[in-house]
C-alpha cells in the first residue's frame, strides 16, 4: 500500500513511517499541507494520514482540494485538539 503522510511534527512523522514501513508499506512524508497537495497531484495512493493543524494549508482545506480534484482515496486525519 502506498501511504502519504502529512504532518508537521517531524517526531510523530518519523514514528509513524517506521511503523508503517515495518508493515511493507510504501511511505511519503509531506511536512505542510501545499507540499502534501503537490504530492497527491503528483503521485497515486491508496491512504492518506493527515494532521489537521498544518503550516501554509490545514488539513481541512488539503482535504477538500484533494475531494474536489476528484481523487477518492480514505483519509484518516490526525489532531492534537480537543
Amino acid at each position: 500500500m502506498r501511504v502519504l503522510i502529512v504532518e508537521d511534527d517531524r517526531s510523530m512523522a518519523e514514528l509513524l513511517q517506521k511503523g508503517l514501513e515495518e508493515e511493507n508499506h510504501v511511505v511519503s512524508v509531506a511536512r505542510d499541507g501545499l507540499e502534501g497537495l503537490e504530492l497527491t497531484q503528483s503521485y497515486q495512493f491508496d491512504v492518506l494520514v493527515l494532521d489537521w493543524m498544518l503550516p501554509r494549508m490545514d488539513g481541512i482545506e488539503l482535504a477538500r482540494r484533494i475531494r474536489k480534484s476528484g481523487r477518492s482515496f480514505p483519509i484518516l486525519m490526525l489532531t492534537a485538539r480537543d
